[in-house]
């Protein structure tokens, strides 16, 4: 099992990354593979999936995102694409505080997750989550957000913007922003960003 990759990025795609470990190129799917410099090192924390017709490898930049993702196939009938999927449109902590208070609601703007599976989700997981995914929501402050707060880190990835940065920023305007609607909490964020 690859646990873990170390290397250097030599070409990205829209959904994947080649990276070169000792010589030798791997394909790791991953969020946001777009926002990686070809020629920069990467740590990458993997997840190895094998099935008949392929060996496909998922890497994370953090070990709360691969925790996250390993829990999200263990839903039924949520594959590894599909869970990466989830895990490209939505920042793990906005995920893990959704699944926590149960909101399917949130689950159901994500593009690609219908009705039943957001339930399928939320009947799997809320109130199992393992209590090093919750330290890692609270830690990094998913928490305490408004939901128009949540809505704008979501539009800015949407957006582009890789999840950490787009989180960043309006975590950094929270104290002018509990009383915006989402379209200028995104206003705001973008003009900080640049």
């Amino acid at each position: 099992m690859i646990r873990l990759l170390e290397g250097t990025i030599y070409s990205t795609e829209s959904d994947a990354l080649v990276v070169v470990v000792g010589g030798v190129g791997y394909q790791v799917f991953t969020p946001h593979a777009g926002s990686f410099a070809v020629g920069s090192n990467v740590v990458l924390h993997t997840h190895h999936a094998v099935r008949e017709t392929a060996l496909d490898l998922f890497g994370f930049a953090t070990v709360t995102e691969l925790l996250l993702f390993e829990l999200l196939l263990k839903v039924p009938k949520i594959g590894p694409r599909s869970a990466l999927q989830v895990m490209t449109q939505a920042s793990p902590q906005l995920l893990i505080d959704a699944i926590s208070r149960g909101d399917a609601g949130y689950l159901q703007k994500l593009s690609g997750i219908g009705k039943k599976t957001c339930e399928n989700i939320m009947t799997q997981l809320h109130g199992k989550l393992p209590p090093e995914l919750e330290m890692a929501a609270i830690q990094t402050g998913a928490g305490g957000l408004t939901p128009a707060q949540a809505d704008a880190i979501d539009a800015l990835i949407a957006l582009g913007y890789v999840p950490d940065a787009a989180r960043s920023a309006v975590q950094t305007l929270t104290t002018e922003t509990d009383e915006l609607t989402t379209n200028q909490i995104v206003t705001l964020a973008l003009k900080q960003i640049q």
